[in-house]
Order: structure tokens, then sequence, then C-alpha cells
């Protein structure tokens, strides 16, 4: 399998990206033939920041799980609107 195959199993989940600029926290939006294309998210606001657009040969890492991003995805999750129940 390859690393594309694999990316696009993930299409729409949270991670940590290292590439060549920098690194990020990250939403994966859409995984192209030759970028990838994921929402920045700030983590102090834990808000939509930015889209970045990463040719794919310039992306060195990809953490899928951990305690950084499990504590994004617990935030986020607090931010949703609270179910009305009566």
């Amino acid at each position: 399998m390859k690393f594309k195959q694999r990316l696009e199993m993930f299409t729409g989940q949270y991670m940590f990206i290292k590439w060549v600029g920098g690194s990020e926290y990250v939403k994966l939006m859409n995984v192209g033939d030759d970028f990838y294309e994921f929402d920045v998210i700030d983590i102090d606001t834990m808000e939509y920041q930015e889209t970045l657009m990463i040719q794919h040969n310039l992306l060195l890492e990809v953490t899928l799980g951990g305690a950084d991003v499990q504590r994004i995805l617990a935030e986020m999750s607090c931010n949703l609107p609270a179910v009305n129940r009566e």
C-alpha cells in the first residue's frame, strides 16, 4: 500500500504534521495526486486558521495519535453545541 492510499483513509481526521516549512496541527481535507490539503488548527483558540496545501514530497511526518492529538480532539468536542434533551 502506498502512503497516499493510506493517508486517504484518514481524510477528515485531525493530526500533527511535520513538513519542510514547519509543523502544524491540522485536519486532512483532501489527498490529491501531487499535493495534500489541510485545514490548520490554531491550538490556542481551537479554531480553523488557514488552508495549507503541501506538495506530497515535502511532507516529512504524520502523527495520527498521541496525547497532543487526543487533547485537540477533546477540546474540539467540547466546542460542539450541546444537544437539548428535554
